[in-house]
């Protein structure tokens, strides 16, 4: 039962990197959680193992997706630099802190995070329907790259769901943030595996395992999200932009439930 459910969150993770430019983290980690709850022996480090194997699979889920969006000719250098830089500073942070938190901290975190989320989408105007263009200023960018680094690498999420309200609050169509979410998530998806590998080698509990990252969940993931991927780009249509906005804001509030539950 728990490899069906973990295919089944690879390939649905596949699809929201697609059109909403999560990597990985809003998906699979509350569902691997759930799974590593249920084993007595990893219960403990249920939160880590998820988050950790997470940003795992958005390395890959990521990758693949940022390639095909420079192939395709949508990613924009001045949207995506020097926000890129800042971010990587924050996830070095966020990596080097992950490992000292509790993790049921995490786990309140990751609720809290996804709750401020939601309210920032729901209350404050220009994300459902785009404000007019502008540009990322210093001060936002370098700021709010090292926060979105933090933060993302802390919690395992990428940073998909900071940079897409970021960079739609500057007047962005919901396309071209999903396009600069995916390689923006690089450097939090890196960063992040190598502490979590690293850091958790003293808890590795058999030959599946680097730290805390499940290498057979890791590869059912990235199998069945290029799957996803594959999926969504030859039969999912392209949605109009505020819709599309609507519908990542029900994305968010359908993974706060899941976590939740």
């Amino acid at each position: 039962m728990d490899i069906f459910i973990i295919i089944f969150a690879g390939f649905m993770t596949g699809i929201t990197t697609v059109l909403f430019g999560f990597g990985g983290g809003f998906v699979v980690v509350p569902f691997v959680y759930h799974i590593m709850t249920h084993q007595q022996i990893l219960s403990d480090r249920a939160m880590h193992i998820a988050v950790a194997t997470s940003t795992a699979v958005m390395i890959f889920n990521a990758g693949w997706a940022s390639f095909q969006s420079w192939r395709a000719g949508k990613l924009t250098a001045s949207l995506l630099f020097p926000l890129m830089w800042f971010i990587a500073v924050g996830a070095v942070v966020g990596s080097l802190l992950s490992g000292g938190i509790n993790d049921e901290i995490i786990r309140i975190l990751f609720i809290l995070y996804l709750m401020l989320t939601l309210a920032d989408c729901l209350l404050r105007k220009g994300f459902v329907i785009a404000s007019e263009r502008r540009m990322l200023k210093g001060f936002t960018a370098r700021m709010g790259g090292i926060f979105i680094g933090i933060v993302a690498a802390l919690l395992g999420v990428g940073g998909s769901v900071m940079t897409v309200p970021l960079l739609r609050r500057h007047g962005y169509e919901m396309q071209k943030c999903v396009s600069a979410a995916n390689p923006l998530s690089l450097p939090v998806a890196l960063c992040g595996t190598a502490m979590y590998g690293l850091g958790g080698v003293h808890f590795s509990p058999g030959e599946v395992w680097i730290g805390f990252i499940n290498l057979k969940i890791l590869t059912l993931l990235t199998a069945s999200g290029f799957m996803g991927m594959l999926f969504t780009r030859r039969f999912i249509p392209a949605v109009p932009d505020e819709l599309h906005a609507r519908i990542y804001i029900a994305l968010l509030a359908t993974v706060l439930i899941a976590i939740l539950i």
